[in-house]
């Protein structure tokens, strides 16, 4: 018997709440919904409508509260559970949504919706196969759909079929061109290709189409941030969270944009709002292991890395892998090892975590790796990125093998898909570092000495990528007097905002101290009661001038080593951050020798007192006589934990992060002779003789 009042007619009532709901009239169609709850409280279809209404607002935790209670009904049709499954998923309850959808598909077998819904959740929690098994089933129930084509597509890309992937994009668009989400995960795909143009036209497409389209201001961010224009990204999520102040994954870009503009107070308060707002989120607990571990707290990072490895999502994958490269970071060889086991065991198609792999050891002769890396790079379908990396994973295996010709045509391979990605102008370069050395003249040196702010604490190390930058300041940061910060970005921060080069040579005294203050109230908290902190952004060689005008007093270290070893070092390394002369090897010749002639320039406009160079292959020969020679440089009293370097335990986030665990080796220098007939073109544009 159904619950009657003599006011209320409820089929009359709710008929004229779906009506005024189609019609827009919100107000009409709520009161509708609660004249019929207030006699019958849990009346599945008011319950509906009003979460749909509440949907609709913005309301999720109220929509998917109604909804819950709508589908407790026993006679609840098929396309209820189906709407509250994709609730459930929009709200991170990916195990509630799971059942809701296959409660969907079992009442209705032949609801294409219900097999869509449960196809996006399926692939949410990388249970990928069967993913794609119901979009393709609710493919063949409707053919043109454009959100199945979108949807497939992105399983298939996250199967590793990017091509296939990318197929589905294209037919969504034929079947609707202005639908805005394939826009959107085509710009996605294109970035991780390094298309970035295109990338970046797709996704300002997808917001034309659709400005409130969350995915398209991230996949907007990410291009940005993979062309390592950080503030321009930060600036695009938080366009976002003006109309999306709570989305937790935009809160979570942001956190990850933050530390990347070493603003990691930010960055954690951002990730911790990404946590509030979607607790049940991987994302969020990743962004903040990687805020942690940028932070130095290992044990913080690593805990926050556990978290999200439990959660189902995307980030998933990105967060087990994270932790891996912790304990690499650290210096605890034998658990990253393990935990990169543990990663593939999972994910046994992630060309990320064969290529760490293959990094963290020698290769021997019958390692399983090769050949699983081998038949990944043979399957069809992967994207350009994926080549890029199995490429350079491969290289780096063969050359441990001493497969010389057959290492080099990965690498080769690797380094021109890479080259691909960017735009990059030798001779501006060149061209480049020759106004720097003009305009940071000995006389302006001279004219201006003394001006900025006036401070022992920072010391730099500058040089070339791969020149033994990371070994000079493991040695350092091994004293109980010194901090070892790594490679930070302030001082470039501080010169592109006053017009590097140009700007800074033309600046006042004041201006001068005033940066050289902003700079020391960066590093200054780092020191806690040491006489030094050393920078070690090795790139920071084309700012020694704007060094020694906005902070005279600090000591500036160059490190060198031969020119054809530190080039191959180079050539044979997919770098994280931006370093876009390595991957040919002419431009990379180019490059360093316009490096060497600057750094002539600041040899002989530098004073010996605030200026040292330290060549790699006389560390090696011996670390006592330089280490003593950098401790005397910068007014530091001997202390024999020096020599134990490899033994120091603090994070080191460079290339050579596995090579400074070690006691000093003298297996690097002079290796480039092993592959001078691999590096014709690079010793030419060196100058060398093979």
């Amino acid at each position: 018997m159904t619950p009657t009042d003599s006011a209320v007619d409820v089929g009359d009532t709710l008929k004229r709440g779906r009506a005024a709901w189609a019609t827009g009239q919100a107000d009409e169609a709520e009161m509708a919904c609660r004249q019929v709850l207030a006699v019958w409280p849990g009346q599945a279809d008011a319950l509906y409508l009003i979460g749909l209404m509440a949907h609709a607002y913005g309301n999720l935790d109220v929509a998917i509260a109604h909804l819950r209670q709508a589908c407790q009904s026993p006679r609840t049709p098929a396309y209820y559970h189906s709407d509250f499954a994709e609730m459930c998923r929009q709200g991170g309850l990916l195990a509630e949504g799971e059942q809701a959808a296959r409660r969907a598909v079992a009442l209705a077998p032949n609801f294409a919706g219900g097999w869509n819904n449960l196809g996006i959740i399926l692939q949410e929690m990388l249970k990928l196969d069967e993913s794609r098994l119901c979009l393709e089933r609710a493919l063949t129930l409707e053919p043109d759909n454009a959100r199945t084509l979108n949807n497939l597509g992105n399983t298939l890309k996250r199967l590793g079929h990017a091509a296939e992937a990318e197929k589905r994009w294209t037919a969504a668009l034929k079947v609707n061109p202005d639908y805005a989400e394939a826009y959107s995960n085509l710009s996605n795909l294109l970035n991780d290709q390094g298309e970035y143009d295109e990338a970046e036209r797709m996704a300002r497409r997808a917001i034309e189409l659709n400005p409130g389209l969350a995915d398209a201001y991230i996949n907007l961010a990410g291009v940005a941030a993979a062309r390592h224009r950080h503030a321009e990204a930060l600036s695009t999520i938080d366009a976002l969270l003006v109309f999306a102040p709570i989305h937790p994954r935009a809160l979570a870009v942001r956190a990850l944009t933050l530390k990347e503009l070493d603003r990691l107070d930010e960055a954690m308060e951002s990730a911790r709002r990404a946590i509030s707002a979607g607790p049940g989120r991987p994302e969020a607990y990743n962004a903040e292991g990687q805020v942690y571990q940028a932070m130095g707290r290992f044990e913080l990072a690593l805990a926050s890395y556990d978290r999200a490895a439990q959660l189902p999502g995307p980030a998933q994958q990105d967060a087990i892998t994270n932790r891996a490269l912790l304990f690499v970071e650290f210096g605890r060889q034998a658990e990253a090892r393990a935990a990169f086991e543990a990663a593939e065991s999972i994910f046994p198609q992630s060309s990320a975590i064969l290529f760490n792999q293959a990094d963290l050891k020698t290769v021997a002769p019958d390692d399983p790796l090769i050949g699983k890396m081998e038949a990944l790079l043979a399957r069809e379908g992967i994207s350009a990125a994926e080549r890029t990396t199995l490429n350079f994973g491969l290289g780096k295996a063969y050359l441990d093998l001493g497969h010389s010709a057959r290492a080099f045509r990965h690498y080769d391979e690797g380094n021109r898909l890479k080259r691909a990605t960017f735009t990059y102008d030798a001779d501006w370069t060149d061209r480049w570092m020759a106004e720097i050395a003009e305009i940071f003249s000995p006389d302006l040196l001279l004219a201006k000495a003394g001006m900025g702010a006036r401070s022992d604490l920072p010391v730099f190390i500058v040089g070339m990528p791969r020149s033994g930058t990371t070994l000079a300041e493991q040695i350092l940061a091994s004293h109980p007097m010194v901090h070892g910060a790594g490679e930070l970005r302030r001082l470039q921060a501080l010169g592109d905002e006053a017009g590097f080069p140009a700007g800074v040579g033309a600046l006042p005294p004041e201006r001068l101290n005033a940066m050289g203050e902003a700079y020391l109230a960066h590093v200054g908290p780092m020191a806690r009661g040491r006489k030094n902190v050393v920078d070690k952004m090795p790139s920071n060689f084309a700012l020694v001038g704007m060094i020694r005008l906005i902070l005279p007093d600090a000591r500036i270290i160059h490190c060198r080593r031969d020119p054809a070893d530190t080039c191959l070092s180079c050539y044979t390394k997919l770098f994280a951050g931006e370093q876009a002369f390595t991957y040919d090897q002419t431009e990379l010749g180019r490059f360093h020798r316009a490096f060497q002639r600057l750094m002539a320039h600041w040899r002989s406009a530098l004073l010996a007192s605030h200026f040292l160079e330290v060549d790699y292959e006389a560390v090696v020969e011996d670390i006592e006589g330089q280490a003593r020679r950098m401790l005397d440089f910068l007014g530091l009293p001997w202390d024999a934990c020096v020599l134990k370097f490899h033994e120091t335990d603090r994070p080191v986030r460079t290339a050579s992060s596995n090579q400074v665990r070690q006691p000093i080796y003298r297996s690097s220098s002079g290796r480039w002779r092993k592959h001078a007939a691999e590096l014709r073109p690079l010793l030419a544009a060196l100058n060398v003789a093979d």
